[in-house]
């Protein structure tokens, strides 16, 4: 027993028998008179303990971070963990917050010393950065040096003490602790007579900052912050170069469970304390974390059906679910992605994390295996193309990301848009990563810089080279035709602040951003420059051309539905003043949209004679019969020419590829959105073939409105227009992007997406019940 409970035990006044007197109307009465008493008693007692005797270190009883006030300041309120009864602490880095500490007992700075342990990590220390000790005193403003952790007392009033934590724009990002010790000094030069220590149970996130002049990732202009951080719905292009299409994705960078799974890959990527401040390293390791090549990444790619056991690639509206279930599953990766859904997850990792980034699209995107800035193409003697002859590949379309940020590790000038790709390629320095690779070095051809440069470059700029089997040559082929133009045929990211959910009208071309014009004495030095640092192909023709003067041309393919029969044509001119004897060979085949043939379709052989300045045209029409069975994934059909002129022994090649139309999703609203009340979504489409389809479904996901859900449909008849609604209640005010996907077995990857106005929820009046 303490001192207090021996002079002030602890009475028992329910067997009392005092008798009543005049002064008490009942025994109650007088057992309050004396708790009353005997509480005023333990209370000046206490006091003058407190005055007298020896003291002890002032206790915290609780800490109010203040979530959602700082949150306000630091551009964090949007993330949902701000939210709810027990909001998290979300913060930039190069800013202040506030925190408030309630004691024990009235603070007295003249006695009470405060410090502040800012703590990163499973072993923090100081030598490393990892443990900040920060001194309490009562300066009311910060150091001068801003690149250091510092505290100041903002307010105290009695036992409430308000301080003010200044955060250095370099630290790591991640998870911060924060811990309370306070100190009793006898003296100057006494020893400490009592501490005491609180660990704050809060995690304080730390992200990147782009609206600090000060950090690595600042953004200037304010649109471009509000598209490529706080954007969490966006648009991703697919398709072919002659018809692109743009497709919603849901970044949802800001739902509950993403910055979770962000802290999760940042501690899975091994990145140490120096590596997490640098958005270089964060960026790159991200590439990694993103695929499931890398010590269980994210997403697990694949090309090529099957994918009964996950989901198919197209079925994704965004990137929230997928980083949802890796959490349930405790890291295991979800099946399944391609380059878009890589990019997509990608994006909203970095924007959860504060590093300003957008998903870019090139078309005709070259995958030069061997570093040799070409795409070997072969063909055996019958104009038919060998698969598996080279690990070169050209796909109609890959998407990666850029990210926004200086590169101080690179001569001045080479900060800026970064690209990364979390796609797995090829390995970089064996891991499947890419990047940051710096923008203008592409541009410029200058492939020695870090990281990835020549890779990149080639992705945009690689020569195409045809080749045929020749007995008669010395290595067995022979090189039909060299192509310098058909890679990187366009490159498209989203405009800032444009909108077009029926078209693509939202799209900006960057590929100038990437490369020089053709011909150009630019694109000529950005050329050589690649080539200085590149394994030169040894297929590389340099003896003299034959004579050319045939023209060939193979004819753009207007947009066709899916069901509908298309035609192929070959142009030729005869440019000479002479004959001109040519044999031509004209095929077609569905492939994947990384270019790797699936089934050839229909081909034509052709021999004429063309007279001076005569034109002729090869061509021939595909039913729907001959390539609707055919077609994989994406309906995408590739189309090769390979001929031959007698006389002067030219040889020419060419290819082309489109992607057959399929109809868009329309989708109505009906009733008005408004916060917690339904409202509904009608979607309508029309089956454009003469088939039954199967196995429908429709997946539904909008950022504050619903999702992401899947619903089953019923089997829809041949040329069927159907009409399904769908019930939703919004949660959150505001602009909201709603996004629907439909497949089925015959037909998938049918998109539709609309803008609503979600209003505020309305007030309640008297006997008024939602």
């Amino acid at each position: 027993m303490n001192d207090l409970g021996r002079r002030f035990p602890v009475l028992d006044l329910t067997n009392n028998t005092v008798s009543n007197d005049d002064h008490y109307d009942d025994l109650n009465d007088y057992n309050s008179y004396l708790r009353d008493l005997l509480r005023e008693m333990k209370e000046e007692y206490e006091s003058r303990r407190d005055d007298n005797g020896p003291e002890n270190a002032i206790k915290v009883n609780s800490v109010d971070f203040s979530p959602r006030d700082n949150a306000r300041k630091h551009n964090t309120q949007m993330y949902e963990l701000v939210e709810g009864s027990k909001p998290a602490v979300i913060l930039r880095r190069g800013l202040s917050f506030f925190t408030t500490f309630q004691f024990n007992r009235n603070y007295d700075p003249k006695k009470d010393q405060l410090k502040l342990e800012m703590a990163f990590g499973s072993n923090p220390q100081v030598a490393k950065g990892t443990l900040v000790v920060l001194p309490i005193n009562s300066n009311d403003t910060f150091k001068e040096d801003n690149t250091q952790w510092d505290v100041r007392l903002h307010s105290h009033n009695r036992s409430k003490v308000t301080v003010l934590v200044h955060i250095p724009a370099s630290v790591g990002i991640g998870i911060w602790k924060m811990k309370v010790i306070s100190l009793v000094k006898s003296g100057d030069s006494q020893p400490v007579s009592s501490s005491e220590t609180y660990k704050c149970k809060e995690n304080i996130y730390i992200l990147f900052n782009p609206w600090n002049k000060d950090d690595s990732v600042y953004m200037q202009d304010d649109k471009w912050k509000k598209e490529y951080v706080l954007n969490d719905v966006g648009k991703i292009f697919v398709g072919s170069f002659h018809y692109p299409t743009g497709r919603q994705w849901v970044f949802g960078q800001f739902k509950d469970s993403v910055l979770p799974a962000c802290m999760f890959l940042l501690e899975r990527s091994r990145l140490d304390y120096r590596a997490r401040s640098n958005p270089v390293k964060v960026a790159r390791a991200m590439s990694a974390m993103v695929n499931s090549l890398n010590d269980k990444g994210v997403v697990e790619g694949r090309w090529q059906e099957p994918y009964d056991d996950g989901v198919a690639p197209w079925k994704w509206t965004g990137s929230s679910a997928i980083l949802e279930e890796y959490m349930k599953t405790e890291g295991v990766p979800v099946k399944y992605g391609q380059c878009w859904v890589f990019a997509g997850v990608c994006n909203t990792v970095c924007r959860a994390l504060g590093l300003p980034c957008r998903p870019v699209s090139t078309f005709v995107s070259a995958h030069d295996a061997d570093a040799t800035l070409t795409i070997d193409r072969l063909f055996n003697k019958d104009g038919d193309e060998i698969s598996g002859g080279t690990n070169d590949s050209i796909w109609n379309f890959h998407v990666w990301n850029e990210c926004w940020m200086a590169r101080p590790d690179l001569p001045t000038g080479y900060g800026g848009w970064q690209i990364i790709d979390s796609t797995p390629q090829e390995t970089s320095e064996g891991i499947y990563q890419l990047g940051p690779t710096p923008l203008l070095a592409v541009k410029r051809g200058e492939t020695g810089y870090r990281y990835d440069t020549p890779f990149v470059y080639a992705e945009v700029n690689a020569d195409i080279v045809y080749w045929q089997k020749d007995k008669k040559s010395e290595n067995g082929w022979k090189r039909l035709k060299t192509n310098t133009s058909h890679v990187g045929r366009l490159i498209l990211t989203k405009k800032v602040g444009v909108d077009d959910d029926f078209g693509i009208n939202d799209a900006q071309d960057i590929t100038y951003e990437y490369k020089n014009k053709e011909g150009t004495e630019e694109e000529r030095i950005s050329m050589r420059n690649a080539t200085r640092n590149a394994i030169v192909s040894r297929r590389f023709d340099t003896r003299p051309r034959h004579k050319e003067d045939v023209h060939f041309e193979i004819l753009d393919i207007k947009q066709v539905m899916i069901g509908q029969p298309f035609r192929v044509t070959l142009k030729i001119r005869n440019l000479s003043s002479e004959p001109r004897k040519v044999s031509a060979v004209l095929s077609t085949y569905s492939v994947y949209y990384n270019g790797i043939t699936a089934k050839k379709l229909k081909r034509k052989n052709d021999k004429f004679t063309l007279q001076p300045q005569q034109e002729e045209l090869v061509s021939f029409g595909v039913a729907t019969n001959e390539y609707l069975d055919k077609l994989v994934d994406y309906a995408m059909i590739k189309i090769y020419a390979l001929t031959t002129v007698k006389e002067t022994e030219q040889t020419w090649s060419g290819e082309d590829d489109f992607v057959l139309d399929k109809p868009k999703l329309d989708l109505e609203i009906r009733g008005t959105p408004k916060v917690g009340r339904p409202f509904e979504l009608v979607i309508s489409f029309t089956n454009p073939l003469k088939r039954v389809l199967d196995d429908c479904v429709f997946n539904i996901e909008g950022s504050g409105v619903t999702g992401p859900y899947r619903t089953k449909f019923r089997d829809i008849n041949p040329g069927e227009t159907v009409t399904h609604a769908e019930k939703l209640i919004p949660q959150k005010a505001g602009l909201r992007k709603i996004c629907v996907t439909f497949s089925s077995r015959q037909l998938i990857q049918l998109m539709g997406s609309n803008q609503v106005e979600v209003k505020p929820q309305p007030e309640l009046h008297d006997n008024e019940i939602l």
